[in-house]
Formats: structure tokens, C-alpha cells, sequence
């Protein structure tokens, strides 16, 4: 079911949103409900594989001592 909603928008504003609304052969009703839902849609949380994934390539020597290479660093005190 729908309902009405009354904003209050500055006129500069409802102008070119209309000429985009017009441009994109929609209405400025439905640009707001898409916003709002937009908004409002719950966060999906991300799989920590898709995390990991994301991070790419790294490029440690697998043979490299990282304790040793963190506690050395001056970011760390080394």
C-alpha cells in the first residue's frame, strides 16, 4: 500500500530534480522510495572468505621471520 508524503524542498532543488527525474523517464516519487530504500535496506554482513579474498596478494617471504621483522620495525618500537 502506498501513502502520500508532503516534503518540504528548496525550489532550485525540486527544479533539477524534475529535469533529472524527466531525463531518466522516472518520477521524483520514485526516486525517493528508491533512496529510502536504499537508506534503510539492513547491512548485509560479509563473509569473512569474501574479506580475506578481497585483501589479494601478499608479498612475504614465506620464509621471513615476522616477529622478528615486528618487533625490529620503528613503528613498534624496534
Amino acid at each position: 500500500m502506498k501513502s502520500r508524503l508532503n516534503l518540504t524542498i528548496e525550489e532550485s532543488l525540486i527544479a533539477s530534480t524534475k529535469q533529472y527525474a524527466e531525463k531518466h523517464h522516472t518520477s521524483i516519487s520514485e526516486l525517493v522510495e528508491s533512496y529510502l530504500k536504499e537508506i534503510t535496506r539492513p547491512v548485509k554482513r560479509k563473509n569473512f572468505i569474501d574479506l580475506v579474498k578481497e585483501l589479494g596478494e601478499h608479498h612475504i617471504d614465506p620464509k621471513a621471520d615476522l616477529k622478528d621483522l615486528y618487533y625490529n620495525d620503528p613503528k613498534h618500537g624496534g
